[in-house]
């Protein structure tokens, strides 16, 4: 069995061609799509990119493997303790990719993730590592010269592998080369976000807000401010430029593997860690929330024994995809796994989804979103110098944007989010290995890393008032304050 997992950072599925977007960003994986199925509600349990590759290579929520902030005591794992075994090959604590390595495969990563990070724990179970050199500055032609280096090479000289590839062009600051050029000038950009909008976002607050994008190095012409729907089209051109650039590489890696004569015997897996808010949120291209838009990501599986055209519309999370894989292989789920298999889906077609997901964000701010029927309910425990507030209720289905709350007009249905994520919380610590929840001790150490390093609150008080946003300043500090009260 041969498995290519194509990971490309940030990636949001509605701004696919597969996923209904209206421009032309992704024909290659559209490609893959049309052979393979399609899950169209697959979230990521943790983000952002630390907390969720950790959950998807452990098969393990956040809320269990520790790892649900960027940096304090919360970036690490937690140690198994006095229980540890000397190694962890065929014990419960064994990750997915290394049962692929004990069933004789060969298993290969071409990532910066684990260094960029410090993230050395996804590595459990890969017999080959290499890091591209960059710490995720890499372009997509870096990337995929390696890649399609070790398809001509261990690609073909061995029988049975899993290579894990990492893309980051559409992850901030857009890096797509200039000559590359806009393939999208031409094109309007999504008609949701109304200068009226904008202009609320400009009067409120916030880290990558409507008027605080970080002046960074960045493709093209793209604006240091979102002011107007002109702003808006040059920011939303370069997301979607990276996604077209990597889409080029995407179709480079399938010609290599058709030349080589191994494409109809390799299964793809094309995903992503988080998805990317545009303007939802008041959030402009970063992953900032517990919400629809940057927790749910794209999963296209295509390949030998894959129902092929298949569309998913079950609930699923990316934890999931490791015990389906392991299944495939004809093994099963190790104990202390969260994700369950979703084979008979992948094979027949048969639906094996969640009745509900609840998904985790610490490391921009401090929040657990509940997705159930059509709705996406967001508790706020720590707003991270955002103007949110602690409840937030979305109809994703007419609404997926999240322009309007409705949790105080459908008190019933609020009440239902916190029941939901009430009995998820109560479950996972009744079966968690430590008595703590590791969101808490990210607020007892200050709240998320990127809030509290990056930038203080107090820098950036300082910031809005240097900039005459002097009533954006009180609001926020008033709120501070009123904090501390309680």
């Amino acid at each position: 069995m041969k498995i290519l997992y194509i990971d490309i950072d940030a990636l949001r599925p509605d701004h696919l061609g597969c996923y209904g977007y209206h421009r032309n960003t992704s024909p290659n994986i559209d490609s893959i799509a049309e052979r393979g199925t399609r899950f169209t509600n697959y979230y990521a349990s943790d983000v952002p990119c630390a907390p969720s590759r950790t959950a998807m290579f452990s098969s393990q929520y956040g809320i269990h493997n520790g790892v649900v902030n960027h940096g304090g005591l919360q970036a690490d794992k937690r140690p198994v303790g006095q229980g540890r075994p000397f190694n962890f090959h065929h014990t419960e604590h064994q990750a997915w990719v290394d049962v692929f390595r004990s069933k004789k495969h060969h298993t290969a990563i071409i990532s910066p993730f684990p260094d960029r990070h410090g993230a050395w724990h996804v590595l459990q179970g890969f017999l080959e590592v290499q890091d591209t050199g960059k710490h995720a500055a890499e372009t997509a032609d870096d990337v995929s010269k390696e890649a399609l280096r070790w398809i001509k090479d261990r690609g073909t000289e061995k029988n049975d592998w899993f290579l894990y590839l990492n893309f980051w062009d559409p992850h901030t600051p857009y890096r797509t080369p200039e000559e590359f050029g806009n393939p999208f000038k031409h094109d309007p950009a999504p008609e949701w976000l109304t200068d009226e909008m904008i202009t609320e976002h400009g009067e409120s607050y916030g880290p990558y807000s409507a008027r605080d994008i970080p002046r960074v190095k960045q493709w093209g012409d793209l604006p240091d401010e979102i002011k107007s729907r002109e702003d808006f089209k040059k920011w939303v051109d370069g997301y979607d430029t990276a996604i077209r650039y990597v889409d080029d590489h995407v179709g480079k890696i399938i010609e290599t593997l058709e030349e080589q004569g191994i494409l109809e015997e390799t299964i793809i897996i094309l995903s992503s860690d988080h998805g990317e808010n545009q303007g939802e949120l008041n959030v402009y291209g970063d992953h900032q929330t517990a919400d629809h838009i940057t927790c749910r990501i794209p999963c296209i599986i295509a390949g030998p024994g894959v129902q092929e055209g298949h569309v998913d519309e079950d609930f699923h999370y990316q934890i999931d995809l490791g015990p389906t894989l392991v299944e495939l292989l004809g093994e099963k789920r190790r104990k202390k796994w969260d994700g369950v298999s979703f084979l008979p889906s992948l094979t027949e077609g048969k639906s094996a989804g969640r009745p509900y997901l609840v998904v985790s964000q610490c490391a921009w701010s401090c929040q657990r979103g509940v997705r159930f029927d059509n709705w996406m309910f967001i508790r706020t425990y720590h707003d991270g110098l955002k103007e949110f507030p602690e409840y937030m209720l979305f109809d994703i289905e007419n609404d997926p944007h999240e322009t309007t709350n409705l949790a105080e007009e459908k008190p019933e249905v609020t009440g239902k989010g916190l029941y939901l994520l009430d009995q998820w919380y109560a479950r996972q610590m009744e079966v968690s290995d430590l008595p703590v929840d590791p969101m808490w001790n990210v607020i007892h150490e200050g709240g998320p890393f990127h809030t509290r390093d990056d930038m203080t609150l107090e820098s950036y008080l300082k910031k809005l008032r240097k900039e005459n946003r002097l009533a954006a300043a009180d609001r926020l500090e008033q709120r501070y304050k009123q904090k501390e009260v309680k």
